[in-house]
C-alpha cells in the first residue's frame, strides 16, 4: 500500500516530464524543418527564406490606421475617405507584413525628401535634360501615366506603387484633366503629382511604338543591354509600355526579365503606361522575390494592401459616396454587391445577363427565390425583416429594373424583404469625362462595402470593388454563344486580381514562354479565358 501510495505521488512529476520531452520533439523538428515559407496567423512570426518577420496585430474593428498601414501625419479634414473608410467594412483578416509598413515608411521619408519643388528634384530634372544617367543623384523617378477607364487606373497605380517600393523610385502620376480631383494626396506632407512644366510633354501621346520606349531602343540597337553597363551610357529617361497589347511583343516584354532590369534601374527617369494589372509579371523576376516574399506572406493580398494603402476617393468623391450610402445601405443588415458588363469579347443579351445573375444568386443561396404565385407579403413582416440590400452596378439599367420588379412584385420563399439599388446607369463608359469619373469611383467603393460579391468575369471594376473589401468573389461566367453558361457562376479562389495578356515570353531562352508556368505561384486565372491571363496564388 506504501509503494502504491508513493506511486500515485509521483504521477504528476512523470506526467510533466512526458509533456517536456514531446514539446521539446516538436520544436527541435519545426525548428528543422526546411519550409521556404512559413505562413502564421496576423500577430505571429512568418519565415521567409531563413528569416524571421513579424506580422502586424490582428485587425481590430474600426481602427483607422488600418493596422499600422496608413500613416497617422496626413490631416483628416483634407481626406476623410482615407480614415473613415474602414467603418463601412468589415475589418480585414488577412495577414499584413511589418516588413511591408516599414517599406511604406520609409518610402514615404523618400518621397518626402524628393518631391516635387525640392532641391533634389530640381537636381534630378537637371540631369533629365543631359540625355545621359547618372548614380550620383539621390532620386530617381518612375512616372505613372493614365490608360483606359478607373477599374484599370487603380490596377496599374498599385502595380506601380509596387514597382516603385521594389527599386527604391520616387513614384509620380501624371494627372489627366478627367482625373483631378479624384483621388487624395497618399503620401504625408507631399504630392505625388508631376508638375505640369515638366520638360517631357504629350506623355498621353505615348504607345509601344514610340522611340523613346525600351522595345523601341532595343529593336534599333539603340540602348546598352548589357546589365554591367555604366549609367552614362544609357539615356537619361526612358518609356515603359507595358499594354496588353505586348503578348506577343518579344521586346517590350523584356521588363520582366532580370538582365533589362539591371539595365532599367540605372536610368533616373522612367516613363510608364499601362492598362493591365501587371504584379504577377513583377513576381517572375527573380532579382525581387526575396523582397516581395517579405512584403507579402500571403501573395494574393498585393492589391487588398497596396490599394487600401495607396487610393483613396477625394473629399468630393467621397460626399457622394456617403450621401448614397446613408439613403440606401446604411440600414442592410447583409450587402450583396454585383457588377455586371457585357464585353465585345463574349456578347449575351441584356435579357439573358438578368437570368444568369438570378440564377446565379439563388443557386448559390445568396438571395433567396421568390413566390411568382404570390402578390401579398405577411401581415407580420416589417421593415426590420429587410435582411439584405443589393447594390448594382452597371452600365445598363434594364438588369437592375428586372430584378428590382422581381423582389418589389412578389415575397420571398424565405420571408426576407431584399431592396435592390442602382446609383447610375451610364449606358456606356465615358473615362473622358470627369464627373463619370467620379460616379465611377463611387460605384467602386459602394461596391467595396460588400458583404458577398458578384461580377462579371474579366472586370476591372469588380477586380478592384471585391480586393478592397478582401472578399473572394462569385464570377458570373463569360458567355461563349450569347446563351447563359452552365454554371452561372462560380466561386474566386483568391481577391487578388487578374493580368490579362502576360507576355508570351521566356526570359531564360529568349523565345516564346507561358507566363503561367514560370513559377508555381503565378497560374491561369479563374475568370478570365477569353485570352492567356495570369494571377497569384497562395
Amino acid at each position: 500500500m506504501k509503494w502504491k501510495s508513493n506511486s500515485f505521488a509521483s504521477w504528476p512529476l512523470l506526467f510533466l516530464l512526458a509533456l517536456l520531452i514531446v514539446l521539446l520533439h516538436v520544436l527541435t523538428t519545426l525548428r528543422d524543418r526546411p519550409t521556404p515559407l512559413t505562413v502564421g496567423l496576423p500577430g505571429v512570426r512568418v519565415t521567409v527564406g531563413g528569416s524571421t518577420e513579424p506580422t502586424a496585430a490582428a485587425a481590430i474593428p474600426n481602427d483607422k490606421l488600418l493596422g499600422g498601414l496608413l500613416s497617422p501625419d496626413i490631416d483628416e479634414e483634407s481626406c476623410l475617405s482615407r480614415y473613415q473608410a474602414m467603418l463601412y467594412r468589415k475589418a480585414s483578416t488577412h495577414v499584413l507584413s511589418s516588413y511591408l509598413i516599414s517599406k511604406i515608411r520609409k518610402y514615404e521619408a523618400l518621397h518626402k525628401k524628393c518631391s516635387p519643388n525640392t532641391p533634389l528634384f530640381q537636381k534630378s530634372v537637371e540631369q533629365l535634360k543631359t540625355n545621359h544617367s547618372t548614380d550620383q543623384l539621390e532620386c530617381n523617378y518612375v512616372v505613372w501615366i493614365p490608360l483606359e477607364g478607373i477599374g484599370n487606373r487603380m490596377l496599374t497605380l498599385a502595380a506601380t506603387f509596387l514597382y516603385a517600393l521594389l527599386t527604391n523610385r520616387v513614384m509620380l502620376i501624371h494627372l489627366s484633366e478627367d482625373m483631378v480631383d479624384l483621388l487624395c494626396e497618399p503620401f504625408p506632407g507631399t504630392t505625388w503629382f508631376l508638375p505640369s512644366n515638366f520638360p517631357i510633354q504629350g506623355l498621353e501621346g505615348h504607345n509601344k511604338h514610340s522611340q523613346n520606349s525600351y522595345g523601341y531602343l532595343v529593336e534599333k540597337n539603340l540602348i546598352n543591354t548589357d546589365p554591367k553597363a555604366p549609367p552614362s551610357l544609357l539615356p537619361s529617361s526612358l518609356y515603359v509600355h507595358l499594354g496588353h497589347d505586348i503578348r506577343e511583343d518579344h521586346l517590350h516584354a523584356r521588363f520582366f526579365c532580370d538582365d533589362d532590369q539591371e539595365v532599367i534601374s540605372k536610368i533616373n527617369w522612367l516613363l510608364l503606361r499601362a492598362d493591365v494589372y501587371t504584379v504577377p509579371g513583377l513576381f517572375t523576376i527573380p532579382k525581387y522575390d526575396e523582397e516581395l516574399a517579405r512584403m507579402f506572406p500571403l501573395k494574393e493580398t498585393v492589391f487588398h494592401h497596396l490599394g487600401r494603402y495607396l487610393l483613396h476617393p477625394s473629399n468630393t468623391v467621397w460626399g457622394m459616396i456617403m450621401r448614397y450610402h446613408n439613403s440606401y445601405l446604411a440600414k442592410a443588415k447583409e450587402r450583396i454587391g454585383i457588377q455586371v458588363r457585357i464585353f465585345s469579347w463574349a456578347p449575351i443579351s441584356v435579357e439573358n445577363v438578368y437570368e444568369q445573375v438570378v440564377r446565379c444568386t439563388q443557386q448559390e443561396l445568396i438571395l433567396p427565390g421568390v413566390n411568382l404565385n404570390q402578390s401579398q407579403i405577411s401581415p407580420s413582416t416589417s421593415t426590420e425583416s429587410i435582411t439584405k440590400t443589393v447594390l448594382l452596378v452597371s452600365l445598363y439599367g434594364e438588369v437592375y429594373e428586372r430584378l428590382y420588379n422581381l423582389y418589389f412584385a412578389h415575397p420571398t420563399t424565405t420571408g426576407e424583404i431584399i431592396s435592390v439599388y442602382q446609383p447610375t446607369h451610364e449606358e456606356r463608359q465615358q473615362t473622358e469625362k470627369q464627373f463619370h469619373n467620379y460616379k465611377a469611383m463611387a460605384e467602386i467603393w459602394l461596391l467595396s462595402f460588400s458583404d458577398v460579391f458578384v461580377t462579371s468575369a474579366g472586370s476591372t471594376f469588380g477586380y478592384v470593388s471585391y480586393s478592397l473589401a478582401g472578399v473572394k468573389p462569385w464570377f458570373l461566367q463569360s458567355s461563349k454563344d450569347r446563351n447563359i453558361p452552365n454554371p452561372p457562376c462560380r466561386r474566386g479562389v483568391t481577391i487578388d486580381p487578374c493580368y490579362h495578356g502576360p507576355p508570351n515570353f521566356n526570359c531564360k531562352t529568349r523565345s516564346k514562354g507561358d507566363t503561367g508556368n514560370i513559377v508555381r505561384h503565378v497560374r491561369p486565372c479563374d475568370d478570365f479565358s477569353y485570352a492567356p491571363a495570369v494571377k497569384l496564388f497562395d
